[in-house]
């Protein structure tokens, strides 16, 4: 595996940006690549150029112009990506995200910024820095592959790496849920990595957030309201992101969460929801799922703080729904021929680009 060369660039002065900088790949051409200082100004900025405020140091030796954002995860990620020895792959969120794991962007719930992981092997070749962090574990060659120009680990690995090293189980099974979102790692394929690798630090929390896992949740937060529900006392674990239709086979509505004995279908609104055209449609479809006799409930953020006040509304309301419930009711969860499932990700997999487009343009929606 090799990595990226010194980028090429003309002499335009000590203090210009060099041009062109070379991008990762063709599909990022809005990426930044870091470069050495070079004395002739050819290559890089010059010794003395770096020590204004045109060049922003990304990592010991390597600079980017001062205007490129730090912040994007992308960005950081390449920057983090420029200091890997040959043997090596970006690991953790970054190397999700950079395969296209939307929910991944290395940040923390306050808005703090993680570090880029690299997985490195055994050797130490590099150190930790500010903003990347250097994972000594073993590392298989095979687990490696370069992806759109950088060098990666396997997403199954990328993933338990998260899992084994997250706070706690439920942000285990988040890691789990949003990288089956992106159809990066099945339940099957974590299973299987994680009995092959007993002896790792982490993995009984891995194996334990799988027992949780679903591969058809579509938001972190809906995966958090999903487990305060299933480990409720007295309540039914719910379906998730399954289809309603009428007995005609109309669509009536795809609920984040969903009680079929009571007819009650949960959402969490997050602040796309709060859009105007968004909020619109929200309406209608929680208008069109109670004329056919479905009870829904609305959680937002604020409601997340406390898990006692949700199972608390989700019993009150259930009660609810069935005591209001109809013997014979207007609902079905019998798909017509015509609905294409994509409940898993091997059945997502498993579609073509076109059909990828109609059935799953709703999951690029990240809110």
């Amino acid at each position: 595996m090799t990595r990226r060369g010194k980028a090429g660039a003309a002499h335009h002065g000590p203090m210009t940006r060099p041009r062109p900088i070379r991008t990762p790949h063709p599909e990022r051409p809005w990426l930044t690549v870091p470069v050495r200082t070079d004395p002739t100004g050819v290559g890089g900025p010059t010794p003395d150029a770096v020590r204004g405020h045109a060049w922003r140091r990304t990592s010991r030796g390597l600079y980017v112009p001062s205007d490129v954002d730090g912040t994007v995860p992308e960005q950081r990620i390449l920057e983090a990506a420029t200091v890997l020895p040959r043997y090596g792959g970006v690991t953790g969120w970054g190397a999700l995200r950079w395969m296209g794991g939307a929910w991944f962007g290395g940040v923390t719930a306050h808005g703090e910024l993680l570090p880029v992981e690299l997985a490195i092997g055994g050797e130490r070749l590099i150190r930790s820095q500010h903003g990347i962090f250097a994972s000594t574990e073993r590392l298989d060659p095979a687990e490696l592959d370069v992806h759109d120009g950088v060098a990666v680990v396997s997403p199954v690995r990328a993933t338990c790496f998260l899992m084994r090293y997250a706070r706690s189980v439920a942000d285990a099974v988040v890691v789990l849920d949003m990288a089956a979102y992106a159809d990066l790692v099945s339940i099957e394929e974590m299973t299987e990595y994680a009995l092959a690798h007993p002896g790792w630090t982490g993995i009984p929390q891995c194996r334990e957030a799988l027992r949780y896992a679903d591969e058809n949740s579509w938001s972190p937060q809906e995966t958090r309201l999903r487990l305060i529900w299933e480990l409720a006392e007295e309540l039914p674990a719910p379906l998730t992101n399954r289809p309603v239709f009428d007995l005609h086979g109309r669509h009536l509505g795809t609920p984040d969460l969903f009680d079929p004995v009571a007819g009650l279908a949960v959402e969490y609104d997050g602040e796309l929801h709060l859009e105007g055209s968004r909020r619109a449609h929200d309406i209608d479809r929680d208008t069109l799922l109670r004329t056919h006799g479905i009870e829904t409930l609305i959680f937002v953020s604020r409601h997340m703080r406390h898990d006692h006040a949700i199972v608390s509304r989700l019993r009150r309301v259930r009660a609810q729904a069935l005591g209001r419930r109809s013997p014979e009711p207007s609902w079905t969860l019998a798909q017509p021929p015509w609905w294409q499932p994509t409940h898993s990700v091997a059945l997502r997999r498993a579609l073509t680009d076109e059909q990828r487009t109609r059935w799953l343009a709703h999951r690029h929606r990240v809110a």
